[in-house]
């Protein structure tokens, strides 16, 4: 490419083997993949296919993107060895890229342009992305784009001591080629110009994909072939949203999903002490204990009936997915039961005896409900009555025995 400021990287020495031919790996060795990662590629081929010609004098545009925030550095090999630094750049020092930005270089406006000058033969362009500003004294001021190295085996050297310190997720490597044409027959027309996807969701962080390759979680901004695509973005408990979008050369596309919660039941779970107590929910009879009920999410009014005990009441909320766990101790139904004579007597409740009164009198708690009583007297004759003891009253019974004549 054309130099574009006054001091760029002109670097005449390759590597020692003559006629070798360049490669990436020449200048720096990929690290382990991690989250951070750089794409780089350039206007005539979005595609990274490495087809891409440009004539001698032509224009060219070079395209990054990351997907982390992170510092990004451009580094343009030409097919003779030399290399030109041309990110960052007296005119355009900021290099920091957001996660999921696409951003072209020159910018639309620029005071400079990359202008392909030869040699013929294939070029790359060499992107390394770090979370930390690349600083090295070895290679000179980034920032001002001011090297000092010369030869792409010093270079290389030089980019290892810089990143050698860091962990392998703290940065990551990629690189384009294309071919420089110096004569004869024009070069094939170029392929549309790049389009970029911007998807957004509600809720954010869902996971995107375009024509089924996994692109990234929202909110996303991604470069991509223009044309029509199928768009799904998913998120775990929502339902995938799925769109066709047609994408135009150089456009850029807003897509938002509204992602919709998928309703998933849940259940209740249903025990008592003692068991068998009757199950309403929402006053609906709905079986015994112990029981699971499956349930839509949502709050329900339980009741718990068993004779002879108290109703168990209580809301439960039931959250999709999940068991709502219940466990009652039915509260025996009590009543005071106090029978009064004028002389010493049997107590008999339903047939079973519950005591003598004693100086005319007989207390005792028993169940609730409707019983039978029965007072007995030798020489008198029974008292036989049937009453109602209602939950948390005192009942008292005045018998008055009569004796028995012959």
């Amino acid at each position: 490419m054309k130099r574009f400021l006054a001091v760029l990287l002109p670097l005449v020495a390759f590597l020692a083997l003559a006629g070798a031919k360049i490669t990436p790996q020449g200048i720096i060795v990929n690290p382990v993949p991690g989250k951070l990662r750089v794409k780089v590629w350039v206007d005539r081929d979005p595609g990274k296919t490495g087809a891409a010609r440009y004539r001698i004098g032509e224009r060219i545009y070079v395209f990054a993107s990351v997907t982390e925030d992170a510092y990004v550095y451009l580094f343009d090999v030409k097919p003779d060895g030399s290399i030109d630094l041309f990110l960052p750049n007296p005119y355009d020092p900021n290099n920091r890229l957001r996660a999921g930005e696409v951003r072209r270089f020159p910018p639309p406006g620029a005071r400079y342009a990359f202008t392909i000058d030869g040699p013929p033969g294939e070029e790359l362009v060499l992107a390394v992305a770090s979370r930390r500003p690349l600083s090295s004294r070895e290679i000179g001021d980034l920032k001002r784009g001011e090297v000092r190295v010369r030869g792409l085996r010093t270079l290389a050297k030089a980019l290892s001591i810089v990143v050698e310190p860091l962990p392998g997720g703290e940065w990551a490597s990629d690189w384009a080629r294309f071919t420089v044409v110096g004569t004869g027959a024009p070069p094939p027309p170029p392929p549309p110009a790049a389009a970029t996807l911007d998807v957004r969701s509600d809720p954010s962080g869902a996971q995107v994909y375009l024509d089924g390759a996994y692109l990234g979680l929202t909110p996303l901004v991604a470069g991509t072939q223009p044309g029509r695509h199928r768009l799904e973005v998913k998120k775990a408990g929502y339902r995938p949203y799925r769109a066709s979008v047609r994408l135009g050369a150089g456009e850029r596309v807003r897509v938002f999903a509204r992602l919709v919660p998928e309703v998933q039941n849940g259940r209740i779970s249903v025990r008592s002490e003692p068991q068998g107590a009757s199950v309403y929910l929402d006053g609906a009879y709905r079986g015994r204990t112990p029981i699971t009920l499956e349930v839509a999410p949502g709050r329900y009014d339980l009741r718990l009936a068993l004779p002879g005990y108290r109703d168990y009441r209580t809301r439960v909320e039931v959250r999709p997915g999940t068991t709502a766990y219940v466990y009652a101790r039915m509260v025996a139904d009590r009543a005071t039961l106090v029978v009064e004579t004028d002389v010493r007597a049997r107590v008999f409740l339903d047939g079973y005896e519950l005591g003598w009164t004693e100086v005319g009198r007989f207390s005792t708690r028993v169940r609730s409900g409707t019983r039978w009583l029965v007072v007995m007297a030798p020489g008198y004759r029974p008292f036989v009555e049937k009453v109602t003891l209602n939950p948390g009253e005192t009942q008292v019974i005045r018998v008055h025995l009569a004796r028995v004549t012959y």
